[in-house]
């Protein structure tokens, strides 16, 4: 049975990260075109990216891609937009969600990301965190689906080796989102894995953390209201509850400070209620700012399908699963 057929017919009450987040309907194609905040302008930077979801600036100040159909991370040129390949020969996508979903840097070292790619999902490769090793070879560094299978969380699930969506190096390792088992993980950068902090079915998402604290979004269970959208905040270490920051947007994928203060992303407007794996409503996808009183004011929207983002001083760079990188300068005038 392929994932997409088992994700639409579970009876699990935990909403898998990939609702609404990894999978695109085939139906939608791209439409519109993005809208822009006061003061902000959108473009898109470049298009043709393969099972694109998470991304990150690198040492060297170029956006990089994680293409989980090619089980390869891309180098994106800021300024033109030209893409070179960075790495190959991570594990390929088993079906239409996951597979290589983030890429982060440690230094001048990168390591990727992958998830969904095992047993319970009808795939042979492992769900983990791999440093790459040069242009076409990575190595495994912490088996989170194996760990995650014989360390269950306390909310339900069906994939017992998680949906492990974004992750966010830390002094000594990596904080790790799964929005399948709703919990963050820390692991150390020699494999060592522990579980930091668990949730009810909020599904935790994008995550970014400063000054000790770790900020985390949610996109909240189906129908994905937007009263379930957060961002919350809890300590990087040792963590006993977790406050609102800001709440008020659905389908709140990622979340990154920049130019200004904190900023979050929308994949858009919930359908209601579908089954687990339909998209957000398409080009209806906004990048927001997080404000003082607790809600959000809109940067950018029209975005299509958006599921990460990152910043070079005022501009931000959002990754969608259409496989464009969009462009929205003038950031912090709006």
């Amino acid at each position: 049975m392929k994932l997409r057929k088992l994700l639409l017919s579970a009876t699990a009450t935990t909403a898998l990260v990939a609702t609404a987040l990894l999978v695109p309907s085939a139906a939608i194609a791209h439409g519109g075109h993005p809208g822009r905040g006061h003061g902000s302008h959108t473009t898109v930077l470049t298009t043709g990216l393969q099972g694109a979801t998470g991304g990150t600036i690198g040492p060297d100040g170029a956006l990089y891609v994680t293409e989980a159909i090619t089980g390869s991370i891309t180098r994106v040129d800021t300024t033109t937009g030209e893409k070179t390949t960075f790495t190959t020969g991570l594990p390929t996508r088993v079906a239409d969600i996951a597979g290589a979903i983030d890429v982060a840097f440690v230094g001048k070292a990168a390591y990727a990301l992958v998830s969904v790619v095992g047993p319970d999902a009808g795939g042979t490769a492992v769900d983990g965190i791999y440093r790459v090793d040069d242009p076409d070879s990575a190595t495994l560094v912490a088996d989170l689906g194996e760990w995650s299978r014989t360390h269950p969380p306390a909310t339900d699930f069906f994939l017992d080796r998680g949906v492990q969506f974004a992750f966010q190096p830390v002094r000594g390792g990596f904080l790790v989102t799964d929005g399948h088992h709703n919990r963050v993980l820390h692991v150390t950068r020699s494999g060592v894995i522990s579980e930091l902090i668990a949730f009810g079915n909020t599904v935790p998402t994008g995550l970014d953390v400063r000054n000790g604290t770790v900020y985390l979004a949610e996109a909240g269970p189906v129908p994905h209201a937007p009263a379930d959208g957060k961002v919350i905040a809890f300590a990087a270490k040792h963590p006993s509850s977790a406050r609102t920051v800001a709440a008020g947007y659905s389908l709140l994928v990622d979340v990154e400070f920049g130019p200004g203060g904190l900023y979050a992303l929308s994949q858009g407007d919930s359908p209601g209620e579908v089954p687990a794996g339909s998209p957000a409503l398409p080009t209806s996808g906004e990048l927001l700012k997080v404000t003082h009183n607790g809600t959000f004011s809109v940067v950018a929207s029209g975005l299509n399908l958006p599921t990460s983002v990152d910043f070079v001083r005022d501009t931000a760079y959002i990754v969608t699963l259409g496989g464009e990188v969009v462009k929205v300068t003038h950031v912090s005038t709006r």
